[in-house]
């Protein structure tokens, strides 16, 4: 099951300043870590960007998603990465195997050297890096992120895993092209130009994105930016976005509009004119996480 967030590259342009706009990233961060979003996309607004465009973005959200004993090593010092200081801690949870094969922690590592004799250095969190063998399977390479999963820190016992890395990808795509990837699964436009959530309708919804199907689980929610909503991002009239009926979800018809499943408002009676982005992933991520 793969859960992808697309957010929109203009999705600071409301911020003051860069330190205003670094925390509302964080946030942003915050809401993906807390739903388990295995990959978050930025989807190009140039239209809707002010002076922190969409470069900003990208590498303050890759910054936020890099573990911190790693993100000295790996970032170093850059303009864009002024005011990290406000962001706020992500603790991604340790993700533990249940199996005698694959039982411990996994983590992210880096590679800080490639031996001769198919062993790597990895700087992993612990103490100091650790050397580690190159399983047969793998290819490595110095300064690439790998998984380690470890056994124990007292002798220290780990290995290399070709597993995904704990916590969320940062990537660049257009929107076509994120909700066209095979896994993208249900792809829902989170909009008050949508359908109103009712929890009728969330029952319906969770069916659907949990059937039996291949690839069932598997959510693409995409968001706008504040004062510019997805159609404004999008080009369409607000009066022309669908489907918006729970039913074309479920019974898996296609559209031919916008390429969204759904156009969903999972804040029906909202008590403010705007709902920021990160407002707005909580309130649809913490729905759309519900299983039955």
């Amino acid at each position: 099951m793969t859960t992808s967030v697309l957010v929109p590259s203009s999705l600071t342009r409301e911020a003051e300043d860069k330190r205003e706009a670094t925390r509302k990233l964080g946030y942003v961060a915050r809401a993906a870590t807390v739903f388990r979003a295995d990959r978050l996309t930025i989807v190009p607004d140039p239209d809707g960007e002010r002076k922190l465009d969409g470069g900003f973005v990208e590498t303050v959200l890759r910054y936020a998603a890099t573990p911190p004993y790693l993100r000295k090593e790996v970032w170093g010092t850059r303009d864009e990465l002024e005011y990290v200081g406000v962001l706020p801690p992500l603790h991604v949870t340790p993700r533990t195997g249940s199996g005698s094969d694959d039982s411990g922690s996994l983590r992210q590592g880096l590679v800080t050297e490639v031996g001769s004799d198919g062993r790597v250095r990895v700087n992993c969190g612990m103490q100091h890096p650790i050397s580690l063998a190159v399983p047969s399977d793998m290819e490595v390479s110095e300064g690439e992120r790998v998984a380690v999963r470890i056994y124990s820190r007292r002798p220290v016992r780990a290995k290399l895993v070709d597993e995904p890395l704990p916590g969320f990808a940062v990537d660049r795509a257009d929107l076509d092209e994120a909700l066209s990837r095979a896994d993208a699964g249900v792809r829902i436009a989170a909009s008050r130009h949508g359908v109103e959530l009712t929890t009728d309708r969330l029952g319906q919804l969770v069916e659907a994105i949990h059937g039996e199907d291949d690839g069932a689980g598997d959510l693409t929610v995409a968001f706008g930016a504040p004062e510019r909503g997805l159609p404004a991002i999008m080009g369409i009239d607000p009066d022309d976005v669908g489907p918006t009926d729970v039913e074309d979800v479920v019974t898996g018809s296609e559209s031919d509009t916008t390429r969204f499943d759904l156009w969903l408002n999972t804040i029906p009676d909202q008590g403010s004119e705007v709902v920021r982005t990160e407002e707005a992933m909580f309130a649809t991520l913490a729905c759309l996480s519900l299983t039955e």
